[in-house]
């Protein structure tokens, strides 16, 4: 029987309001981008929104859509439609009937990501930061074969309990370092470090197991937590809908400060309303300094030079040579600038943009999206 081929386009107009003042097309956005494999969300929406984490408002998303996104694959073409006076996006996709009553549509994975997940995938597939005294009552490796001292693939190795029902596959890790906040010295959880894999292959007191991966080394003493079953990589940038204001605590890739596609670490996770997806203004902090030719209004005199370097809110010491130290960073217990005559507060300053893709109660982590300057530890993220 001849089958009949019937191309469809399907077309979703999703328009939005040309008079927000917030959102803002590139000077030079295309007429149309055909999606090709690579591509990621952020990246289109870069292509068409000075703001990409404007998106949302663009395609008019409810509450609903913004945690289930549709889907955008290889071949879909957006489209910026100005035909109306009211400039409109369209998604034409193309789907295929092969016969009556069957529709071919394309696999979920090989949908397009929100962004790159080359870099993001440690921090997606392992539970990563382990909440305060969750390691010390976890399932402990006590032996492997022969008192054999360190453990790899293909290893059988014995745990001191694990009870019937409690999960089949498990990740291996190693205490890391605590995170703490750096406003308030709280420590928020520890950093765990992934050591590989384990299999159960019986459970009970002791269970037995079997080593499928290992990153690093493996001994007798390292801690089992259960694996989950599935990380979200699919959501959609925005705006957190609350004001956030937060601090980076930590770079990772084994550098001292970090650029585009870099992960980093904020104080600010779950309990804060911070959710996968949310993107956030890096800033640095402006400090306060003496305007240099500033006019004592008594004396009339210009300010003498050693007083120019008077920081408030700073740390200000005196080395041993007797020159003066100044640390830059920001005193958090002061909320309020008390500024002097001839002092000058700078303005803070955005220095990139952050996004969130996986959060805890307390902590967040963000992929650096973009950048104008090379960013530090202690750099406040904030609500763009």
């Amino acid at each position: 029987m001849n089958k009949r081929i019937i191309t469809l386009l399907v077309l979703s107009c999703l328009s939005f309001n040309i008079f927000a003042q917030d959102i803002q097309l590139q000077k030079n956005a295309p007429d149309r981008h055909v999606v090709v494999k690579g591509d990621t969300l952020w990246g289109i929406s870069g292509k068409f929104l000075k703001d990409p984490w404007l998106w949302p408002k663009v395609w008019r998303m409810n509450r609903t859509e913004i945690k289930n996104p549709h889907l955008i694959y290889p071949g879909d073409v957006v489209v910026l439609d100005t035909s109306s006076g009211s400039p409109q996006l369209k998604l034409v996709r193309e789907t295929v009937v092969l016969e009556p009553g069957i529709i071919e549509e394309p696999l979920e994975a090989e949908a397009i990501q929100t962004i790159s997940p080359s870099v993001i995938t440690p921090f997606l597939s392992q539970p990563l930061l382990i909440e305060n005294g969750q390691l010390d009552l976890s399932p402990r490796i006590i032996s492997g074969p022969d008192n054999r001292v360190i453990l790899s693939p293909g290893t059988r190795v014995y745990i001191n309990d694990i009870k019937e029902g409690a999960g089949t596959h498990w990740n291996i890790y190693r205490p890391g370092e605590p995170l703490t906040d750096p406003d308030t010295a709280e420590v928020l959880g520890t950093e765990a470090i992934y050591l590989g894999d384990v299999d159960i292959a019986r459970y009970g007191a002791p269970a037995t197991g079997d080593i499928v991966r290992a990153k690093e080394e493996i001994f007798a003493k390292d801690r089992l937590v259960v694996s989950q079953d599935e990380f979200k990589s699919s959501f959609v940038p925005r705006a957190p809908d609350t004001e956030i204001n937060g601090r980076i605590m930590r770079i990772y890739g084994g550098v001292a400060e970090g650029g585009p596609n870099t992960v980093v670490s904020i104080n600010r996770g779950k309990n804060d309303g911070l959710e996968e997806g949310h993107v956030l203004a890096i800033k640095r902090y402006g400090k306060v300094i003496t305007d240099p030719e500033y006019k004592d209004p008594e004396s009339n005199q210009v300010v003498p030079e050693d007083k120019k370097l008077k920081e408030l809110n700073f740390d200000v010491t005196t080395g041993p040579d007797g020159k003066k130290i100044v640390n830059f960073e920001k005193d958090t217990k002061q909320t309020q600038v008390a500024l002097e005559p001839g002092q000058v507060k700078l303005p803070d300053e955005r220095v990139g943009l952050l996004m969130v893709f996986r959060t805890f109660d307390n902590v967040a982590y963000g992929l650096i999206m973009n950048s104008t300057d090379a960013i530090y530890t202690l750099d406040a993220v904030q609500t763009p």
